[in-house]
């Protein structure tokens, strides 16, 4: 098959894999003169880090041949779909050559399953190989792993690669036996929980070497080679939102036990997307688009702003899709409003709507040297109008149901910004 023909084909394959964002990598770029290639560089890509940059990827699959037949994938086994299949070296000059215009900054490799986990892993840990090795290139990589395959392959996986992802694919357990009979939950959570180990490895090293004392100091022992990183962006998983009956709380419940046992960097979800001649297991229309914004606004509430699991839902396990999770729980729990602004400690601050991190940082750091008066928000650069019904500060305070009278016009335009 024609070059170009595979490219299209297994680029457009591996456009339903969403977890493919390049923060947290090593730093690392050729204007010494040596190696090739760089990871921090702006783009023409797809994928952003949580610092706004852009960052280009060559995203596609080594092959969309799969022994698995789970029925929510359009490449699973059964499916009627083309086929094509690149070399290990076919990808490595692709890499190469669309970094050489200009057009990537790295490179996300995923498969479906050919011969067996093991065979797969291998292809993909090759590519990994040779660009490192013999190219000394220096750009992002980040493989799919395949949780069935040997611990030693993902070992190697990782010292190659920045990040390594494997996909838990649904919430439950339940969900994965009925739609993915071929995949098991233990044997993916197995797999995160070595790479954890691996990462938890490589940065209790780096640590030591760190903390070691400088080479110029009498007695200390002579400067060592530094410690081989393992996947320095972390590690990551996607879920199927849509798929199965599973609701947004067990989603949740989900992540944060994910976040918590393996300290993955992101939990990505995916909405389940119909596929032609699909199985009658599966729902006949996708999930509202709006429901995977909202959880990817509920998984930002735990990571960042101090939010439990089961307290973002409402009391039916949902989402609400007409305000952003912010919003609603302040609107559902109206006892903790409204918050004193130069008195409510840092937690209750992030409760409030309008009020980001970065807000709430310099509202405490304003509030150190004087009294927080109505004029000094504009001033701290905080969205007014959206916060005002859920704060008081000497010259405001709120009249009773001012919140829920501000929140009752909300269009879906006006959600676009959380906090």
């Amino acid at each position: 098959m024609d070059l170009n023909r595979k490219l299209a084909i297994l680029a457009d394959a591996a456009k339903y894999d969403a977890s493919c964002a390049s923060s947290g990598g090593v730093r690392r770029d050729s204007r010494d003169g040596r190696g090739m290639g760089s990871n921090e560089g702006m783009g023409i890509c797809h994928s952003y880090a949580p610092d706004g940059r852009c960052i280009s990827l060559l995203k596609i699959l080594l092959t969309n041949v799969c022994l698995y037949d789970c029925k929510y994938c359009v490449n699973r086994a059964s499916s009627n779909v083309e086929r094509a299949r690149f070399t290990v070296q076919e990808v490595v000059d692709l890499t190469l050559d669309f970094y050489r215009r200009n057009c990537i900054e790295g490179l996300f490799l995923s498969s479906g399953i050919i011969r067996s986990a093991d065979y797969t892993m291998e292809q993909l840990v090759a590519v990994a190989r040779e660009l490192r090795e013999v190219h000394d290139f220096r750009g992002y990589i980040h493989l799919k792993t395949i949780p069935e395959a040997s611990p030693e392959l993902l070992a190697e996986a990782g010292r190659h690669a920045d990040r390594l992802s494997v996909n838990v694919e649904l919430p439950s357990a339940q969900g994965l036996a009925a739609l993915a009979p071929e995949k098991d939950g233990s044997t993916i959570r197995r797999a995160m929980g070595r790479l954890r180990l691996h990462i938890d490895e490589a940065g209790e090293a780096r640590r030591a070497q760190q903390a070691a004392p400088p080479r110029s100091l009498p007695g200390a022992a002579p400067r060592r080679a530094p410690a081989p990183a393992f996947a320095a962006a972390g590690q990551s998983t996607q879920m199927i939102v849509g798929a199965d009956g599973a609701d947004d709380a067990s989603i949740l419940v989900t992540s944060a036990q994910l976040y918590g046992s393996y300290r993955l960097r992101r939990v990505y979800y995916s909405a389940f997307s119909p596929i032609p001649d699909a199985s009658s297991a599966l729902p006949p229309r996708k999930p509202p688009l709006l429901r995977e914004h909202r959880l990817y606004q509920a998984d930002w509430l735990m990571r960042f702003y101090g939010f439990e699991a089961g307290e973002i839902t409402t009391e039916g396990g949902m989402l609400s899709l007409d305000r952003d999770p912010k919003l609603a729980w302040a609107l559902a729990h109206p006892e903790h409003f409204p918050v004193e602004l130069h008195r409510a400690p840092r937690e209750m601050l992030l409760r409030v709507p309008g009020l980001g991190v970065k807000a709430v940082e310099r509202l405490l750091a304003a509030r150190r040297v004087r009294q927080l008066r109505l004029d000094d928000l504009a001033r701290l650069r905080v969205p007014v109008t959206r916060v005002l019904p859920f704060v008081a500060l000497p010259g405001h305070r709120p009249a009773a149901g001012a919140a829920a009278r501000a929140a009752a016009p909300a269009a879906p335009a006006a959600q676009a910004c959380l906090f």
